[in-house]
């Protein structure tokens, strides 16, 4: 089955209601963002979220031993990060990490050679922002990268297009947020279901 990780989550409604609905992974972002949420909110919303479900922190070029305290504290089983961290940084973790190649071209995926002992997320490129641009990339260069290694899929994802979005590039994992929002920071339960809902119509229809 498509994993499914449901991000910027901001309050502990949103995420029992993503963690009902079967999400495998929830984005709590702790870097500059509409959706920043201070690392004491993450953590009491940690607290109360089910064990098997992977509680993810988002940065973006923050230096390593504040990532390492926020997670600690948080209590974090992964770490997202869209900036320009090095492969040597994302290696410096206990936690799963999971690297953001942001996508402008089939140029970008070179950048994916040189992630190789990490998850990959395939992002749209925004020179204004390090990530959730809402935007979604041409997916022939998924499908290209597809060729290479297996990924998780963002950018501009929502409830209309992600059982396309599997069907043609049969991604391991799909990254949504702004597509199953209400308002910024605030998500959508309606939304959140249909959400879901597509991503396993899409795995029926394409096992």
């Amino acid at each position: 089955m498509t994993w499914i990780k449901i991000c910027g989550i901001t309050n502990i409604e949103d995420a029992l209601n993503a963690a009902s609905l079967g999400a495998d992974a929830l984005g709590f972002i702790l870097a500059p963002s509409l959706r920043r949420v201070n690392p004491t909110t993450v953590r009491g919303m940690v607290r109360s979220l089910p064990a098997s479900l992977l509680k993810i922190g988002v940065f973006l070029n923050q230096v390593l031993s504040e990532v390492r305290e926020i997670a600690e504290y948080c209590h974090l089983d992964g770490l997202q990060f869209h900036g320009e961290e090095s492969p040597e940084y994302c290696q410096k973790f206990s936690q799963r990490v999971i690297k953001t190649i942001r996508i402008k071209g089939l140029e970008s995926l070179k950048d994916m050679d040189r992630f190789r002992n990490v998850w990959i997320l395939l992002d749209t490129y925004n020179p204004l922002k390090g990530g959730g641009t809402g935007i979604q990339f041409p997916w022939e260069v998924a499908s290209k990268a597809k060729e290479e290694r297996d990924f998780i899929l963002a950018g501009g994802l929502n409830p209309s297009n992600v059982g396309e979005a599997i069907k043609k590039v049969r991604p391991v994992g799909v990254d949504v947020c702004s597509g199953v929002e209400a308002t910024s920071g605030k998500k959508d339960l309606s939304r959140m279901i249909d959400f879901v809902k597509e991503v396993r119509k899409a795995d029926e229809n394409t096992g």
